[in-house]
């Protein structure tokens, strides 16, 4: 029940992130070990639609919500059409598997009127820190970029004539994102300021910074302004994407800058807009 193979393809041929690989091994081993327990089984050519049936039932009942098992079946039918592909097994065991039905969560963001106290009031130290997470918190809100790629970034992505940066999205894939002139200035004054040779966001010895310093950093500012349960990197990206359709921008747009594959990734931030309608409607029109 090897998944070595396979974990190559993932990197190799389909060149998924190292965290993506990570989970699909994770599931994976996870999915092997019931089966080693509960059935004693070693040769996937026996693993049935039953099986993995009661693997679901069996993290359901685990109280694993429905979000996390459908994200476990992607990761067998991927598995399972890979054996498939490569004639290990004669069929795949995954077609008769339906997704449980999960609720789609809204996105947390930032209200505007918080952003602006955070950007307008709040003070950031005179320092390098200072000045490093003042322009971390204004590049995720201002471009909606990951925290992967704003840790990618590096002094030549930035373009100060044309006024964009380059960013590596996921799988690899490159994206042009325009930023303001006000953000262009502040991204090459801290460059020159500080001397910047390669990756833009770095501690005080030069060491590009991990995701658990940015979600810090993001974390700290974020309390002084909102009492939102969730504050990290990626609320930041949820609150881009959510002011820019409120003030009118085109979602198609939207989700070029985004580095979305589909536009019904895009689209649940529309909902966010809608509940906003709504309520400017019923505080407005005399007969809500």
């Amino acid at each position: 029940m090897r998944i070595d193979n396979f974990i190559k393809f993932l990197k190799f041929e389909k060149r998924y992130s190292k965290h993506t690989i990570l989970s699909y091994e994770t599931d994976l081993n996870q999915f092997f070990l019931f089966l080693s327990i509960e059935y004693n089984l070693q040769d996937p050519k026996e693993i049935s639609h039953h099986l993995i049936r009661s693997w679901i039932s069996s993290m359901l009942e685990f109280g694993i919500t429905s979000r996390s098992v459908n994200r476990k079946i992607t990761t067998l039918k991927s598995y399972f059409k890979y054996m498939l592909q490569e004639n290990l097994i004669y069929e795949n065991p995954t077609r008769k598997i339906i997704s449980p039905k999960s609720s789609k969560k809204l996105p947390v963001f930032v209200e505007k009127i918080d952003m602006k106290k955070l950007l307008s009031e709040i003070s950031f130290p005179n320092t390098f820190h200072g000045d490093r997470d003042r322009l971390i918190i204004d590049i995720f809100y201002m471009t909606g970029i990951r925290l992967s790629e704003l840790l990618s970034l590096k002094k030549n992505n930035f373009d100060k004539e044309r006024n964009n940066l380059k960013v590596l999205g996921k799988r690899n894939k490159e994206r042009i994102i325009p930023i303001s002139l006000r953000l262009s200035n502040s991204i090459d004054y801290f460059t020159q300021k500080y001397n910047i040779e390669e990756y833009i966001f770095v501690n005080n010895k030069k060491k590009k910074l991990s995701n658990s310093q940015v979600y810090k950093i993001v974390n700290k500012y974020l309390n002084r302004v909102s009492t939102i349960d969730k504050k990290s990197p990626h609320v930041l990206r949820h609150t881009f994407a959510t002011h820019m359709l409120n003030n009118g921008a085109d979602i198609n747009a939207i989700k070029e800058i985004l580095g979305h594959s589909n536009l019904s990734a895009t689209q649940i931030y529309t909902h966010n807009s809608i509940d906003r309608l709504k309520n400017i409607h019923k505080q407005a029109h005399p007969r809500a």
